[in-house]
């Protein structure tokens, strides 16, 4: 039995690790010795829904006397680096939540501890686990499209949970490296992992337009807020459809100050809601890529265009559109002909991606036929794109990989 401990009682780190490594599935394969978190409340709430697991106000202390094999880190993705490192030296293997960190110093300073301790960090990229994009890669790998040229990948968060973004601490590009860090490095991870190719060069835009100060009737936080009665935005934590929230968040910000609900137009907000990136990778293959975070819909569309044809895929999650049970996948070949390929969607978080992802880090029992599994240069490759993006918006330049990437 491994033994692990989580850095981290968020909402993340509870829905996805700390209520399903002690469940009933999982109790002869792991168990979590200690949470960590800067707030006690939620740490408190936290160990007491996942049956009663020690309590720690020091992560040094938690390793010390918990001498995990695991150690979970799921805390504000800013800090992601400290605790890696840390658990590294202490001798501890690693699962990161994604982004394993939000800019390309911290990134080569966890690759270098990789490499000293001789430990080692596994990223927890969902999107690998779903059928739907396994299917994909399949395809691709295959040779059905031949050589891969292009991809062209849209990405479009509605203005249920693109705003949510807006209200938490990922409103803060030095927090959460922006969008194009905490967000797009599920999806640049799946492009490299499709690709089987590393990114090369990068260039982006970026504006921020409809969030942050653009109108007049605000407030500090939705809680308090005087136009509540008449603002589409507004979000009841007190009684937001999840009790989570209330929980361990505004019965905890009185340790912390942390609130969870601030108004979504706030001149304080500097991370964008467009954003378009082009990347360049090592096989040549070039990606166009966008992320909006206020559609009136939520889904993502993507062409995959080879040698020897054209891939269409996506998915609408919300607003528009009737549920279907499949996936399915357009294929144009060179003979004029159209082949469609239907998968079966499965039920569960992230298209139950969450459930394989956790099966597979807990019991190890599915066959990694595909490369699913993401090490820490599958975790660098992916912010490292969002993090040159970043530094591309800024200084207005294209933006080499190599640059950025120390070889440890």
């Amino acid at each position: 039995m491994k033994k692990y401990v989580i850095a981290g009682a968020g909402m993340r780190g509870y829905y996805m690790f700390g209520k399903r490594i002690v469940a009933e599935e999982y109790k002869d394969y792991a168990s979590i010795e200690g949470i960590y978190d800067i707030n006690p409340v939620r740490a408190r709430e936290f160990a007491k829904d996942c049956g009663g697991i020690p309590v720690y106000d020091d992560f040094d202390k938690m390793l010390k006397e918990a001498k995990p094999d695991y150690v979970i880190v799921t805390t504000v993705d800013c800090y992601h680096h400290e605790y890696i490192i840390k658990a590294l030296e202490a001798g501890c293997n690693v699962i990161s939540e994604k982004p394993m960190t939000i800019d390309h110093e911290k990134c080569n300073a966890i690759l270098e501890a990789e490499k000293r301790t001789g430990m080692h960090v596994q990223v927890t990229f969902n999107m690998r686990f779903m059928p739907y994009m396994q299917k994909i890669k399949e395809l691709i790998q295959s040779g059905i499209i031949g050589k891969v040229l292009t991809v062209d990948l849209e990405w479009h968060l509605d203005t249920r949970h693109g705003a949510d973004y807006f209200r938490r601490w990922h409103r803060y590009i030095e927090k959460s490296g922006g969008l194009l860090l905490h967000k797009s490095t599920h999806h640049f991870d799946i492009i490299n992992w499709w690709l089987n190719s590393y990114p090369e060069q990068v260039s982006a835009m970026g504006t921020r337009n409809f969030y942050g100060p653009v109108r007049e009737e605000r407030g500090t936080r939705c809680l308090t807020c005087q136009y509540k009665d008449t603002c589409e935005f507004y979000w009841n934590i007190e009684d937001g459809g999840d009790p989570f929230y209330k929980r361990f968040y505004l019965e905890a910000e009185h340790e912390d100050g942390y609130i969870r609900d601030s108004c979504v137009f706030d001149e304080s907000i500097n991370i964008y809601d467009n954003m378009a990136v082009n990347v360049k990778y090592e096989s040549g293959a070039l990606l166009a890529y966008s992320l909006i975070a206020h559609s009136p819909y939520e889904g993502w569309n993507a062409s995959i265009n080879g040698t020897g044809g054209r891939l269409e895929v996506g998915e609408i999650y919300s607003g528009h559109g009737e549920e279907d049970s499949c996936n399915h996948i357009k294929f144009y070949n060179r003979k004029g002909e159209l082949i469609t390929y239907d998968i079966p969607k499965l039920k569960g978080s992230h298209g139950g991606g969450d459930d394989k992802l956790i099966q597979m880090l807990i019991k190890n029992d599915i066959k990694d036929e595909l490369g699913v599994f993401a090490a820490s240069m599958d975790g660098a490759m992916s912010l490292l794109i969002g993090a040159a993006a970043n530094i591309s918006i800024t200084k207005k330049q294209v933006v080499s990989i190599e640059d950025l990437l120390k070889h440890p």
